[in-house]
């Protein structure tokens, strides 16, 4: 499927348009550290943009070459992308939070030539998955350690001119390598085009609108394609003004310093904005409040307020799904939250629910010009559309496996439309397992109900060849406290929990028993992806020996 790209669409003449029309025009935030900011206009961005394209053109690589960057977000991630294009290379942004063997085993499968290595947590972890041949730069807010061994994008920026006239990438050329998360298995590099970038704006800003005027905050990874598709090249098609989050100690600040008027957070972290609300104000009371006339509007402007999205005109989450609970829980405040369905291998652009609309449950109906259908034997979800990917970088055999045999993209999750052609997932393909009963579960709709519960933060649901399925589940802030402080109540407010939603569960769905975990399931240790979405596999590696002890000792709520 093609479809023809405005030249004036493409990325690297957008930056050129804004460079041109609005030079003084702040387009981007940075916090620098001890509450001060530093502000970028677009004649900035283009002016240290060019300057650094021009340095990395010097290095005489083959065009097309792969330039890696590994950095939280901030000012410099965004102008090293469109450098790297500018020069007339493909960019390969790597997660700020992978493991040393992780970010040796992508930058030897992309071939990188270089790494830019800025702003990170956990430096001296990942240090030794850079390859000590391989060059690198480092920005003002990197590690002192990589400040201290490697050249620095202010030196090169001062000492370079900056590259003249306005290059440019064709719609067809390659733009990037978006390497997986990795939920099941190893990361693949998923290759998309500037017109891949160019379509999923074009039809993306027909369902969330954003125009000049608007602000966002940029904290979730510039390495994962939600943040790619509506922070960065949101920004550069309409010249938004783009904020950055210092860290998560500050988060609140940033948060209330951008004002964003669109926001878009994983449902672990919407999940933790209410947690935090609920600590402040117990959920009786706010129910209460909210049901008196008047008191209610000032109610929810307080909340919204502190939550730094009193502001917002949009929000939406994604990457997982959106539990019901948390959805109705929000609309009640006056915050709707859209709630996006998509994947790396297509853009994230697939489908999304619309404003004014309560279609809970579901995803929405299909972008404009996207195409799906239900496989009749499987049920899984395929779709065709301008912003599915060329396939999986230097991977054959598995781009082969992404597409049927007549060229639809396979999501591998299972789906049906309703009557008003919205899609509800109903599980993965792959994710389905049979109790020894002979009966199928889908675990995402239980891990749907079981995490809207202050006590917990992320759970799968198990039970392949059991009997019965039984939920494990990570302990929030919250509840490793009261397992501290009153393990009995916990697990009575639990097993009260998981007895309502076993009531709403077909017999073979329900849940033996539920085990909770103090420990937190971290990138670093395997649990979950940059993302937050739980690694089923890393679960079952780490806890499967336990599964058949744990539901034979017939207790409703076991603490690890």
């Amino acid at each position: 499927m093609s479809t023809a790209i405005p030249p004036d669409h493409l990325a690297l003449q957008s930056l050129y348009y804004w460079e041109t029309a609005q030079p003084n025009r702040v387009a981007l935030t940075q916090p620098m550290g001890g509450g001060a900011i530093k502000d970028f206009t677009w004649g900035q961005v283009a002016d240290e943009t060019r300057r650094m394209a021009a340095y990395l053109k010097a290095q005489g690589w083959p065009e097309g070459s792969k330039v890696a960057i590994l950095s939280k977000n901030c000012a410099w991630w965004l102008m090293t992308d469109l450098a790297i294009w500018m020069a007339g290379y493909v960019s390969v942004p790597l997660y700020p939070t992978l493991a040393a063997g992780t970010i040796t085993q992508i930058l030897e499968h992309s071939e990188a030539k270089l790494c830019f290595i800025g702003k990170l947590d956990g430096w001296e972890g990942m240090k030794p998955g850079v390859p000590a041949d391989l060059p690198c730069i480092s920005y003002r807010l990197s590690p002192d350690d990589v400040r201290a061994r490697y050249q620095s994008w202010d030196e090169i920026v001062a000492d370079t001119q900056p590259l003249r006239g306005q290059p440019v990438r064709g719609a067809d050329e390659l733009a990037t390598l978006i390497y997986t998360s990795g939920t099941t298995g190893a990361p693949k590099g998923v290759m998309h085009t500037f017109g891949n970038f160019a379509w999923a704006l074009m039809t993306g800003l027909g369902r969330v609108p954003m125009s000049q005027n608007d602000r966002m905050l940029s904290y979730l990874p510039l390495a994962h394609v939600v943040e790619r598709v509506l922070v960065e090249h949101g920004w550069l098609r309409t010249g938004m003004h783009v904020f950055f989050a210092e860290s998560l100690e500050t988060f609140t600040a940033d948060l209330n310093r951008a004002k964003p008027t669109i926001f878009f957070s994983v449902p672990r972290l919407w999940v933790k904005f209410q947690q935090g609300i609920q600590a402040k104000m117990p959920q009786a009371k706010l129910d209460k409040l909210l049901r008196i006339p008047l008191l209610n509007i000032v109610i929810r402007k307080k909340v919204l307020t502190a939550l730094g999205l009193d502001k917002a005109r949009f929000c939406a989450g994604g990457a997982a799904p959106m539990p019901a609970e948390l959805l109705k829980w929000y609309r009640r405040l006056g915050l709707p939250i859209m709630e996006g369905y998509g994947m790396t291998e297509n853009l994230a652009v697939s489908h999304i629910t619309l404003p004014g609309h309560d279609m809970t449950g579901t995803v929405g109906p299909a972008y404009d010009g996207v195409q799906v259908r239900i496989d009749k034997k499987t049920g899984e979800v395929q779709m065709k559309s301008p912003a599915v990917m060329k396939g999986y970088y230097k991977e054959p055999d598995m781009t082969a496996e992404a597409f049927t045999h007549d060229g639809w993209l396979r999501t591998g999750d299972k789906g049906q439309h309703d009557e008003r052609k919205c899609l509800k997932i109903t599980g993965r393909v792959k994710d389905l397992f049979k109790t020894s009963k002979g009966k199928y579960v889908a675990p995402a709709p239980i891990e749907d109900k079981l995490v809207m519960n202050n006590a917990l933060e992320a759970c799968a649901v198990v039970g392949a060849n059991m009997g019965q399925p039984i939920g494990l589940a990570m302990l929030s802030a919250h509840g490793v406290e009261e397992a501290s402080s009153n393990p009995e109540g916990l697990k009575t407010a639990l097993a009260e929990h998981v007895a309502a939603i076993n009531a709403k569960l077909d017999p073979h769905e329900q849940m033996d028993c539920l085990v909770v975990f103090k420990e937190p399931w971290t990138v670093d240790n395997g649990f979950v992806t940059p993302t937050f979405k739980v690694k089923r596999n890393r679960v079952d590696e780490v806890y499967g020996a336990q599964y058949e002890a744990w539901a034979d000792s017939r207790q409703k709520v076991i603490i690890q």
